[in-house]
C-alpha cells in the first residue's frame, strides 16, 4: 500500500464530509457506517497492488536456483511478470 493505513480514515472523513456537504450524496445510513464501509472499499483497493506483488512473488519462487547463480536478473522478472498480469486482468494500480 502506497500510503500509510493511518491516513485511510481522515481521508475517508473528508472525502465523505464533502460529498455529503456539497449535496453529491445523501446518506441513508449513518455516517460512521458510512464512513467505516468507505474506509473497508478505499483499503481494499489500495491493497490490489500488495496482493499483486504477493503473487509474483510466489510466482518467481519457481526461478529461485536460476536467479540465484545469476541466470535471471529478479527485479527485471518481477516487473516483467507484473505488468503482464496487470494488463491480463485490466488492473489500475
Amino acid at each position: 500500500m502506497r500510503i500509510p493505513k493511518t491516513w485511510v480514515r481522515p481521508l475517508t472523513e473528508k472525502i465523505i464530509g464533502k460529498l455529503v456537504s456539497e449535496r453529491l450524496v445523501e446518506p441513508s445510513a449513518p455516517m460512521d457506517t458510512l464512513i467505516g464501509e468507505a474506509e473497508a472499499i478505499i483499503i481494499d483497493e489500495l491493497m490490489v497492488e500488495d496482493r499483486l506483488n504477493d503473487e509474483v512473488r510466489g510466482l518467481l519462487k519457481k526461478y529461485e536456483s536460476d536467479i540465484e547463480k545469476g541466470r535471471l536478473d529478479y527485479r527485471r522478472m518481477f516487473d516483467l511478470t507484473k505488468q503482464k498480469l496487470v494488463r491480463e486482468r485490466n488492473l489500475v494500480l
